[in-house]
C-alpha cells in the first residue's frame, strides 16, 4: 500500500511510520506548507520525494487545498497520513483523496484542539493517550472552520498513556508520542494495508476485522499496578519488581499472603519457580505435591494422603530438592509440615495450612509460606472432619512471554488425555496400573522444560531429565536420576513418558537399559516405524496420544 504524507513541522510519525512499513506500506510522497520543516530533510534521506506547498497571502482554505491536490497528482497513493499537518481541511481535500488519517494526541473526544496535552494535565486525569481517526470535513460551505467539528471523525484506533502525579507538559507529550503514537498509528496503517478497515462514513464509524473480544483480539489493552519492588532480579545486579492483576480470582503466587512474619520477602526467582509449582500441583484431583528447582520438577507425586505425596515427589531427587519451592494442592497439614521442614526449603505454597502445620513451618527461619487458598474450591471432608481446601484445575488465563519488541500469547496446555485417547503401537499391550501411571507423567511432563523425559512408577516420579538439547541425553539424565539420586525405587518397571516424539529409536534403547517397560509419546516422527520395532524389541508397550507438550520457557 502507498502512502502520502502530510505535515508542517517534523513529522516523527511520518518517519517512524516510513522506518517500520506497516504492512508492506511505504510512502510515495511526503507534502509539507512550510519550506522550513524539518520532515523535508528527514524524508529526503530517506529518497522519500517531497511537495512543498505554502499557503500565499489571502490564498482561500479551498485555493490552497487545489494546488495541494495538484502537487499530489503526479503520485500514487492509497491512504493519506496526516501528523501535525496544522491546516484544517474541507472537502476540497478530502473528496479528492483517498482516505486521510490523523493521529491526536489525547482519547477523543476528550482534549480535542491543539494543546491537548496541558488540557490533560490541567483536567487532572489519571489517563489519557491518543486517537487516530478519520478526517471528516470540519468547515462550513464559506470555508470557515466549525470548531466543534474539528478532531470528530470516526475513531480507528486509541492508546492510552498513563499521567503521573510528577509529569511535566513535555514529559507527557513525549509519552503520548513515542509510546501511545508510534504503537497506534502503525497498527491503524497496518489494518489499512491488510484490508481489514471498512468505513461507514454516513454512520460515522470504522469497522476493523478481528478488532473484537475474541480469544486473540487485533488489539490488545494490558495494565499492571505494581504490588512489589523485588530485592533483585533473576541476579543481584538486575532490578526487578511484581506488578499484579486484581481482576484474577484464582489461585495465585503473585496475591498469596506470606504467613510467617520476620522472614525475608519473596525475589524475583521466588515468585516464579512457585507459580510453577503451583500450576504442576494443580493438574492433579488426588492429594499431590511437587518439588520445584529453577521452574523444573525435582520430583512430583500423587497419594492418598498429602504427606505421602510430598515423601514420594521428595524422594525422586533429595539432593536437586535442596533449596527447592514446595507446592501442595491440599491445606497442608502437620505431617507434611514435618516432612517439608527436614531439609532446606526456600517456599511453600498451598490452599492453606492448619494451625499445627503453621507452628511448625514458622519454626524453620526464611522458609516463606504462602497462602494461595483464595480462588480454591471446597473438597469432601477429610477423615478426621474437617474440610481441606483444594486447587482447581489450570487458570483460564492464557500464558505469556515477553519479547524484544513484542510479546508472544498462547493458550495454556489444559489437554488431560483419558484412556479412550491413547493408541497402542506396540505388540505389547499396557497393563491398567502402567497406562494410570502414563497418565500421570503426561500431566507432569507438561510442567518439565523441554526436551523433556519422565519416569514415573505408579503416580510418583522415579527420574526426569529435563532441558536437554538432545532427547537421548534427556533419556539418559532421567535415567542416571532414577539410579544415583533417587531414594527407595528406581526405574525398574516404570513408565516413561517423552514430551515429543522420538525422532530415532536410540531413546528407547536407553530406556530399556534403565528397565523401562512402558512408554507414551506423541508420535508422528517419520521414524515412528523404527520406534516402534525398538520398543517391540525390548518388549516394551507404547501408546500414542497423538499431541505433544512442549515447554520451552
Amino acid at each position: 500500500m502507498n502512502l502520502a504524507g502530510m505535515a508542517s513541522n517534523r513529522g516523527r510519525n511520518l518517519m517512524h511510520l516510513a522506518d517500520r512499513a506497516p504492512g508492506g506500506s511505504e510512502f510515495s510522497v511526503v507534502l509539507t506548507n512550510d519550506a522550513d520543516a524539518p520532515v523535508l530533510e528527514k524524508a529526503e534521506t530517506r529518497d522519500i520525494p517531497t511537495e512543498t506547498v505554502v499557503r500565499e497571502d489571502g490564498e482561500s482554505r479551498r485555493d490552497h487545498e487545489r494546488r495541494v491536490l495538484a502537487a499530489l497528482a503526479d503520485y500514487e497513493f492509497d491512504l493519506v497520513c496526516l501528523d501535525g499537518y496544522m491546516r484544517i481541511l474541507s472537502d476540497t481535500f478530502l473528496d479528492g483523496t483517498p482516505t486521510t488519517l490523523n493521529v491526536h494526541p489525547s482519547l477523543l473526544p476528550s482534549f480535542p484542539g491543539t494543546d491537548a496535552w496541558g488540557d490533560a494535565l490541567d483536567a487532572g486525569v489519571a489517563v489519557t493517550g491518543c486517537t487516530v481517526h478519520v478526517v471528516t470535513d470540519a468547515t462550513d460551505d464559506q470555508g470557515n472552520v466549525v470548531e466543534e467539528t474539528v478532531d470528530a471523525g470516526p475513531i480507528v484506533t486509541q492508546e492510552p498513556i498513563p499521567v503521573y502525579d510528577d509529569d511535566e507538559k513535555d514529559d507527557l507529550t513525549d509519552r503520548v508520542l513515542y509510546q501511545g503514537e508510534f504503537r497506534a498509528y502503525p497498527r491503524a496503517v497496518r489494518w489499512f494495508a491488510e484490508d481489514r478497515v471498512t468505513v461507514d462514513r454516513d454512520a460515522g464509524a470504522v469497522h476493523v476485522d478481528s478488532d473484537d473480544n475474541g480469544q486473540f483480539p487485533a488489539r490488545r489493552v494490558t495494565s499492571g499496578d505494581r504490588a512489589a519492588e523485588l530485592r533483585y532480579g533473576e541476579n543481584p545486579h538486575q532490578n526487578a519488581a511484581l506488578y499484579a492483576d486484581y481482576t484474577a480470582d484464582e489461585a495465585s503466587v503473585v496475591h498469596a499472603p506470606q504467613l510467617n512474619e520476620g522472614a525475608k520477602g519473596m525475589s524475583y526467582n521466588n515468585y516464579n519457580d512457585a507459580d510453577a509449582a503451583l500450576n504442576l500441583v494443580r493438574e492433579f484431583d488426588d492429594p499431590a505435591a511437587a518439588v520445584i528447582k529453577h521452574t523444573n520438577p525435582a520430583g512430583c507425586a500423587t497419594a492418598d494422603t498429602l504427606a505421602s505425596a510430598y515423601e514420594h515427589a521428595l524422594a525422586t531427587d533429595p539432593q536437586s530438592a535442596f533449596g527447592g519451592i514446595v507446592a501442595l494442592n491440599r491445606e497442608c497439614d502437620a505431617a507434611t509440615a514435618e516432612g517439608i521442614v527436614d531439609s532446606f526449603k526456600e517456599i511453600v505454597v498451598a490452599p492453606g495450612y492448619t494451625a499445627d502445620a503453621l507452628d511448625v513451618l514458622r519454626g524453620k527461619e526464611n522458609l516463606r509460606v504462602l497462602d494461595v487458598g483464595s480462588g480454591v474450591s471446597q473438597t469432601p471432608n477429610d477423615a478426621s472432619g474437617g474440610q481441606p481446601r483444594a486447587l482447581g484445575g489450570q487458570p483460564e488465563a492464557p500464558v505469556e512471554k515477553p519479547l524484544v519488541g513484542g510479546r508472544l500469547v498462547q493458550e495454556r496446555d489444559r489437554q488431560q488425555p483419558d484412556l479412550d485417547d491413547l493408541e497402542v503401537a506396540t505388540e505389547r499391550e499396557p497393563t491398567g496400573e502402567q497406562l494410570e501411571s502414563m497418565l500421570f507423567a503426561w500431566q507432569t511432563i507438561k510442567h518439565v522444560k523441554s526436551n523433556a523425559i519422565v519416569f514415573a512408577n505408579g503416580t510418583e516420579t522415579v527420574g526426569i531429565g529435563m532441558g536437554q538439547v538432545s532427547r537421548v541425553d534427556a533419556v539418559r539424565l532421567a535415567a542416571m536420576k532414577a539410579d544415583e539420586h533417587a531414594e527407595a525405587k528406581d526405574a525398574d518397571g516404570a513408565v516413561m513418558a517423552s514430551d515429543a516424539f522420538f525422532p530415532f529409536p536410540d531413546g528407547i534403547g536407553y530406556a530399556a537399559e534403565a528397565g523401562i517397560e512402558a512408554v507414551i509419546q506423541p508420535g508422528g516422527s517419520k521414524n515412528d516405524d523404527a520406534v516402534i520395532e525398538a520398543a517391540d524389541e525390548h518388549d516394551m508397550a507404547m501408546v500414542m496420544t497423538g499431541t505433544r507438550c512442549f515447554r520451552h520457557d
